[in-house]
């Protein structure tokens, strides 16, 4: 049985200001869900603030402009408008304005991505032996020259920005790429779950079944701790649980 050892829901102004003063100070800012939480549940608050706080404000795998970079590129393609804090955070990380740019444009090259297995699905015949991924991969060669981004970070930002639209042929065409490309497996979970709040939880738990299907295919060098979990039987959630799954 679970405790209920949640605060106290505030009762005053007082009580709801001091509530959100804590956010504030600790961030920097406040958005309209913390004050809905601190007065409705405040325990909720309290967790999701943990969440958060490991998620993004704890250092992990990547440094600050690194991780920024990956947070631009999804937060554009998912028209996150409300999240200019993490421009400020980019720069204070030692990023640039032209960063800001660069995540402009990978986004933008990953919102396109299907107009290249359109080509090759529909006018291919007519091309001279046209392949989508090829034409994919040469553009976004082209537009990583110059821009400062290393390839690893443009891997792992855009398998997170097309986590967040279920384009799965793709993010794990960038998986694979962030192995290629030298990104730590520890970089590419991380930059995975950032996409969890502004791409949905339910698809990031796609892209880590889909990321594991590739280790367990041998379509990736995993190193023994990702490959132990990628072997791990039971993680097909409840319908495997139950018996439910299907063939």
């Amino acid at each position: 049985m679970l405790s209920d050892t949640s605060p106290t829901k505030p009762q005053t102004v007082e009580e709801v200001e001091r509530a959100l003063e804590n956010v504030r100070a600790k961030r920097g800012y406040l958005l309209p869900h913390h004050g809905l939480l601190a007065v409705s549940a405040p325990g909720l608050l309290t967790a999701y603030d943990a969440t958060y706080t490991e998620m993004t404000l704890k250092p992990r795998a990547m440094t600050e402009r690194e991780k920024e970079i990956v947070w631009l590129i999804v937060l554009v393609s998912t028209k996150e408008a409300i999240a200019t804090h993490h421009i400020d955070r980019l720069i204070k990380g030692g990023g640039k304005l032209g960063d800001v740019s660069a995540a402009l444009a990978l986004s933008a090259w990953a919102d396109g991505a299907g107009l290249h297995r359109f080509v090759g699905d529909h006018w291919g015949p007519h091309l001279d032996q046209f392949d989508a991924v090829t034409s994919y991969r040469n553009g976004l060669a082209s537009l990583l020259e110059g821009t400062g981004i290393e390839p690893w970070i443009a891997e792992v930002g855009l398998a997170a920005a097309h986590q967040c639209h279920r384009r799965w042929d793709w993010v794990a065409e960038h998986i694979r790429g962030a192995y290629r490309e030298g990104a730590s497996e520890d970089a590419l979970a991380e930059g995975l779950s950032l996409a969890m709040f502004p791409g949905g939880v339910p698809n990031f738990v796609d892209a880590c079944d889909l990321w594991r299907e590739l280790i367990s295919n041998g379509d990736v060098d995993a190193t023994p701790p990702y490959a132990a979990w990628a072997r791990l039987t039971g993680q097909g959630g409840f319908d495997e649980a139950a018996g439910l799954t299907q063939e």
